[in-house]
Formats: C-alpha cells, structure tokens, sequence
C-alpha cells in the first residue's frame, strides 16, 4: 500500500505544485524518485513526530499541501497534541499518513502496536479519518480528499485487500444484505477474514473505509437488527452509534494491554480475529436473537 501511495502522491505532485511530502525516517527509499523530481518538497526529518506534525502544519500555513507519514503509533498517538492544536485549532489542514497500524509490526512489540489512532482522531473537530482496506480505495481517497483543507488522516496498511468496494470519500459498501437479524460491520484490511467467517452465514454484512465522517445511511438501513462490529481497532463502533438508536456489541480488542509477539495474522488469531474467531462470535450473537 505504500507503494500505491508514493505513486498517487507523486503523480499529484506533478499536477499541483503546492504538494509537498515530510517523512520521518520512514519509506525513504520509496520517495527517492520525488525528491529527485522535487527536491525542494521533499524533507525527510527523522525521528521527531511531533515536529513532523508541526513543520506541516507550518507548511499548510503558507498554502502548501503536505503529506506527512511515518509509522502509526507515533505520528498519531504520540503527537495527538500537536494534530489538535497547530492543524485542527489553526484551520492548518493537512494530510497525516501512516502505516504499520493496529498489529502490522506486532514482531516489535507494543510500542508499535496503534488501536486507538481512528478513535482519537475521530474526536477532534472537523477531521476525516480513514481506514483503507485496499490499494483502490486508498488512492480514489487520496485524489479526492488531499487538497480539501481540513485535517485528514489515511492509515495505511501492509496487508490490504483486493476486493472490489465503493472507493468514494463517506460511501460504506454493502456486500450482503439476505434481510438477517444479525448485521456484522467491518472496516479495513480485515474484511477478507470477516467475509470468509460469514460466506455462508444468513448474517447481513457492510463494509466501511470512511471512519469520519460515517456513512449513516448504510448504518441506519440495518438498524432493526443486532449489529456486530468487527474490528481490531477502536473507532468504528464509536462511529456507527453516532446514529441513536442502536443495538451494537463489539468484537476485537480486549480490555487488557496487547503485548504479544508475531506476526498480524497470530495476533489476530489471538484476539480471535481470524476466520473461526470471528464465525465463532457471529454465531453466538445469532444464538442469542429471540426465536
């Protein structure tokens, strides 16, 4: 998915002088090629995330369009601070970019370990937080939203899908509606292992990429049944019950400190977040629907 977004980004570049790109010691390497064409839009800063956010707060300021990105924890749950203040208080809008979310570099422990990036970010005023699942939705996100001024966070991740979704900005995807009781939501890269739990189940399923704002419309069409939400994050059931009303449980993250090694797929086998995991938990909210 970095790649997609180098690529994206790049092209944009060509087109709009005004886009620029801050790295922190991240993905150098992809971006060799934009700063050989933009040398004077490219900064590789190092490792000092909350600077990063407010040299592009800086940037934005003086009418630059920057993309700042480096690995998901500390762009986002180290400088909360300076999202909140130099870009969201200011008006200075820009585009925060991360990877290596939820459990994507669970071989270093939980100092990389990012779960509560989308709920943060969602709370702070006239945000746009993102979760792309595939490398289609990530750039139709990005051509649309980069240049719109307000603060908007895309997470990156180095295990996307490739299922075929509506890309647009705030649209969620409806891939089963059989008129079930039980509705499972989902968002991201995780929508493979939900869609293989639930092939076979009489469940109805919608999938999002937009966070904030939610496509309340694709929630409210599935609002007289028990939703489930899928997730190994927090944020996306916080998003779905902005709409009143609701009959949500949550299926992810334990309230205890995830510090386990390996890779995603055995943390998410961990967490129950696999195939079975996930069929296991859907089955017992259907178990649970009055007869």
């Amino acid at each position: 998915m970095r790649g997609r977004f180098k690529n994206v980004v790049t092209a944009l570049a060509q087109e709009d002088e005004k886009v620029a790109v801050i790295l922190g010691d991240v993905s150098v390497y992809q971006f060799i090629r934009f700063k050989e064409q933009f040398p004077n839009r490219l900064y590789n800063m190092g490792i000092c995330e909350n600077t990063l956010i407010s040299v592009a707060a800086g940037m934005a300021a003086t009418g630059f369009r920057p993309f700042v990105h480096t690995i998901a924890p500390f762009l986002t749950d180290r400088s909360v601070e300076q999202i909140k203040l130099d870009m969201c208080y200011n008006g200075f809008g820009g585009n925060i970019v991360t990877c290596g979310a939820s459990f994507d570099y669970a071989w270093d422990g939980a100092t990389h370990h990012t779960h509560i990036d989308l709920a943060t970010l969602r709370m702070l005023p006239d945000t746009e937080v993102l979760q792309p699942g595939s490398e289609d939705e990530l750039e139709s996100l990005l051509r649309s939203q980069y240049a719109n001024s307000k603060t908007t966070y895309f997470r990156l991740s180095d295990y996307p899908h490739t299922l075929k979704t509506e890309t647009a900005f705030g649209k969620g995807t409806v891939l089963k509606d059989v008129g079930a009781g039980v509705t499972v939501m989902t968002a991201g890269p995780l929508l493979p292992n939900v869609l293989e739990a639930v092939r076979d189940l009489p469940v109805n399923l919608a999938y999002f990429h937009t966070i904030k704002p939610i496509d309340r419309a694709v929630v409210e069409r599935f609002r007289h049944t028990r939703i489930l939400v899928v997730h190994d994050a927090f944020g996306l059931r916080e998003a779905i019950n902005e709409v009143p009303g609701l009959w949500t449980a949550y299926h992810g993250l334990p309230d205890i400190f995830c510090g386990w090694y390996g890779t995603v797929h055995d943390i998410r086998a961990k967490l129950a977040l696999d195939p079975p995991g996930i069929r296991q938990a859907v089955e017992g909210m259907m178990a649970g629907l009055p007869s």
